[in-house]
């Protein structure tokens, strides 16, 4: 049984349809990879996984509980949890309360001590800056203060929308190192990225999302071999 489960999606906002059909399966342990151009509803997906909205048919299940209309917060408390695209932190509070904010469903304090730590081993640049107000930090570090934010739920599965929106190249790489570091620690990834190319290299699958249909799917080398795929995301 998949760990996360999509099983014929339909979500709308207002009367424009944002997803049809959509069926998509995140095993445990894995990195999975949802690619499409702007607008095909990547982030619709996640916002309909994170309870943010509620589709019109289909269902959502996870670890074998079906949350298709389990409420945000819950969903986090089962074990969902997300850095959104545009990174959305607390601008005027710190790089350390902004993490404890992502604990905010926990009150394990050995567990979140321990996670903290793991944050800081992750992202040695957030300890470096744990006291600084996270709206002075610079793009690269704000994103992985989201990331980490996120992983201070203790998600079974982290989900992290377009982590390498707006960042120079070589940070770009930084941030997908620690895509696979996270996951060889155990928690799976389901990741949105614009970036096709760098998101299949981590992928073991991934899904291709086009005007809400899923239109393509197989493992990461699979789709970055495919002549659609690439013709149409990796600019060859």
């Amino acid at each position: 049984m998949a760990l996360l489960e999509l099983e014929g999606v339909d979500a709308f906002y207002g009367r424009i349809q944002a997803l049809r059909g959509v069926t998509i399966k995140v095993e445990r342990g894995e990195v999975v990879a949802l690619i499409g151009s702007n607008g095909a509803g990547k982030t619709t997906t996640l916002r309909t996984i994170s309870g943010l909205m509620h589709p019109n048919s289909g269902t959502v299940t996870f670890d074998g509980q079906d949350i298709t209309r389990t409420r945000p917060s819950r969903i986090v408390e089962l074990g969902i949890s997300q850095s959104p695209e545009g990174r959305r932190l607390f601008p005027r509070m710190s790089v350390l309360d902004n993490l404890f904010m992502g604990a905010y469903s926990r009150n394990d304090k050995p567990g979140i001590t321990s996670d903290m730590a793991r944050v800081f081993q992750l992202f040695p640049r957030l300890q470096e800056r744990r006291t600084q107000i996270a709206g002075t930090l610079s793009g690269g570090e704000q994103q992985m203060l989201a990331m980490g934010r996120a992983l201070m739920a203790k998600p079974k599965v982290l989900m992290l929308d377009e982590p390498s929106l707006g960042l120079a190249p070589i940070l770009q790489e930084t941030i997908f190192s620690i895509v696979r570091e996270i996951n060889a620690q155990g928690t799976t990834v389901m990741l949105v990225e614009q970036n096709a190319n760098k998101a299949l290299e981590v992928a073991n699958r991934g899904y291709v999302l086009e005007s809400g249909v899923i239109v393509q799917t197989g493992s990461g080398r699979e789709l970055l071999a495919s002549e659609e795929v690439q013709k149409a995301y990796l600019g060859m």
